[in-house]
């Protein structure tokens, strides 16, 4: 039951009763409902500001296990690149060592990702700076998968072709072994008929006049013919950037376009063009540069043979031709 409110009448002296006016209790309504306001607004205040909501604990749990999640994958890409790396060192070091193949540049390997404009999308949110550095990592990893995977395409290739480089490649004497003597060796000797010393840049094998001479190896008979001081020539292109050259034949059994085997009779010893004696002028020219072919009669000779081959080589006496 609500209380009676009397007020004192000086005039009267009496009491009287107070009468509640809409107004009053208005006001009285407001003042309890903002009291009520702003009592609940601090309490919330103080719960937000010291206690995590049910929906805040779920997405930090979210991002504590995202941040897990991304130092795993991060831990993986590492082990991925070292994968990779050991790789790249093998193919450059090894595999195309074999196969005489240039290695793949730094440049090749490591090419460009993309600019910044790339990642644009997912910077300015607060974990930006991981997803960034990551995502590189999987765009510089993959670019450099891309890489290798096309060398290994290419060495591959090589691979399947070595039988017929190795078929190519000179490994033979050009006279047959134990008919023929080597003379004169690659480097400074002194010619007998322009009686001074210049570069010998093949080797002189001395043998009885009219004994054959072999193709060192498979190939396309590319000049036959008279070739100045060599006299009778015939050079053989063997691809892979190798050619051989025989002068001084007494004549030649091969044509300019015919392809040949090795072991095969390309001609025969002679004494044509300037020369003193019997024997075939032996060259093999590498890559456009004449080399010493005494290092590719491995087929021929034993290890204590070839040694004996190679100091036979290296002395300092005088040329046939």
């Amino acid at each position: 039951m609500a209380k009676v409110h009397y007020r004192f009448n000086p005039k009267s002296l009496t009491y009287e009763k107070v009468g509640t006016s809409v107004k009053s209790i208005v006001l009285k309504f407001l003042g309890y409902l903002l009291t009520g306001i702003g009592f609940a607004a601090v309490i919330v205040l103080l719960a937000y500001s010291f206690f995590d909501s049910p929906k805040e604990r779920m997405l930090k749990r979210e991002n504590e296990q995202y941040s897990l999640q991304f130092q795993i994958l991060n831990d993986r890409i590492d082990n991925m690149n070292a994968v990779l790396a050991d790789m790249q060192e093998r193919d450059d070091n090894i595999y195309r060592v074999i196969f005489e193949a240039e290695p793949i540049p730094w440049e090749v390997r490591n090419a460009g990702i993309g600019g910044v404009d790339k990642y644009a999308k997912i910077d300015g949110y607060r974990n930006s700076e991981v997803i960034i550095e990551t995502t590189k990592k999987l765009d510089r990893l993959n670019s450099q998968i891309v890489v290798q995977s096309r060398s290994f395409d290419e060495v591959f290739k090589m691979a399947r072709n070595k039988a017929e480089m190795m078929a190519c490649i000179p490994a033979i004497q050009p006279i047959e072994k134990g008919k023929g003597r080597i003379v004169s060796g690659y480097g400074m000797r002194f010619h007998p008929i322009l009686k001074y010393r210049r570069m010998h840049y093949g080797i002189d094998i001395t043998a009885q006049y009219g004994t054959p001479i072999y193709a060192t190896g498979d190939g396309i008979i590319k000049f036959s013919g008279r070739k100045g001081g060599y006299g009778n020539t015939c050079i053989v292109d063997h691809g892979y950037g190798y050619q051989t050259l025989y002068g001084h034949m007494k004549n030649i059994s091969v044509k300019r376009g015919q392809h040949v085997k090795r072991g095969e009779i390309i001609g025969y010893v002679g004494n044509s063009g300037l020369s003193v004696a019997p024997h075939v002028h032996y060259e093999i020219i590498y890559n456009k540069k004449k080399v010493n072919p005494v290092y590719y009669f491995y087929n021929d000779f034993t290890p204590q043979e070839f040694e004996k081959v190679l100091e036979l080589a290296a002395k300092d006496n005088q040329v046939l031709s």
